[in-house]
């Protein structure tokens, strides 16, 4: 309502027309025109950033965040021994694959391995890289041919003293009267063994031991001069068996009994002399040494 239709119905005298038109004019002036708002645009959208991550635990100087960065955590020497252990293991393993170089085990490709293989050369010890391949040590025997004869020999020499103990039995016998027979049958057995002494001699080189020649010489000399005794010996005790080879007991002389005994004799200078010769070398190489009874 306008203020001069307000005034009349109060009772009051109403204003002239030209106020009304004032009021209204004053009025339109007074209320702004419409304006056009600018259009709405949609508000550019942020890109979400991720949420900050949470403060980190306080310090042990009072719980406030400490703008430096943070110190490094040492590993436990135990961790650090553990990893250098499983070092070397993957080392030794590794090592040990390229060694082994696949034993039992064919790739795929089997015939190009294979060719590749043929076509490698086999890696060179130690003695060919320094030019020189090594020889076999060469035995005692192959470095000092002296050793395998003096050993030849020696076991010759064991056999010789096997029939002694028989042939000075079967000679008391004789000289008592006891026993005549087998005494003279002991004798005749015993001669053989010498005269197989001697062809076992003839047959075992020893032409690289030390005077081989005169030892040679002197153990063919005793063992047949001990066979010629052994010889006599029985005959003398076939002679003893008779009615009067016996007087009192004891058996008497004969040509056969002086022939046994210088035989004998000679049997047993020449076994000096041979021992002599041999016990030198037996020493040497650690074999038996004997005295000329044992010969």
């Amino acid at each position: 309502m306008s203020p001069v239709g307000a005034l009349a119905t109060s009772g009051e005298r109403p204003p002239p027309a030209e106020f009304d038109g004032l009021f209204r004019a004053s009025a339109e002036a007074a209320a702004p025109r419409t304006q056009q708002l600018p259009p709405v645009r949609e508000p550019v959208r942020e890109p979400r950033r991720a949420p900050a991550p949470p403060p980190p635990p306080p310090g042990h100087h009072g719980g406030g965040r400490s703008d430096g960065p943070a110190p490094r955590r040492k590993l436990p020497t135990a961790a650090i021994v553990g990893m250098v252990v499983a070092g070397c293991a993957v080392c030794g393993l590794a090592a040990g694959a390229l060694l082994s170089g696949g034993d039992g085990k064919e790739d795929k490709g089997g015939k190009q391995n294979a060719a590749v293989e043929s076509a490698t050369p086999a890696a060179p010890d130690d003695a060919e890289k320094d030019g020189k391949r090594k020889k076999p040590e060469p035995s005692a025997s192959a470095a000092d041919p002296a050793a395998a004869q003096a050993k030849a020999l020696d076991a010759l020499l064991k056999d010789s003293n096997n029939s002694r103990d028989a042939v000075i039995k079967a000679v008391d016998s004789i000289k008592s009267c006891k026993d005549l027979g087998k005494s003279a049958a002991d004798l005749r057995d015993a001669a053989k063994q010498r005269d197989g002494l001697v062809t076992r001699l003839q047959q075992t080189p020893i032409d690289k031991l030390p005077d081989s020649t005169e030892l040679a010489a002197q153990l063919t000399k005793a063992w047949q001069s001990s066979s010629s005794a052994d010889t006599s010996y029985a005959k003398w005790a076939d002679q003893a068996g008779d009615k009067r080879g016996c007087v009192k007991g004891h058996a008497r002389p004969t040509g056969d009994s002086a022939a046994g005994d210088r035989a004998s004799g000679d049997a047993t200078a020449a076994k000096k002399k041979a021992a002599d010769l041999w016990n030198p070398t037996a020493k040497k190489y650690k074999l038996s040494q004997h005295k000329w009874t044992q010969l």
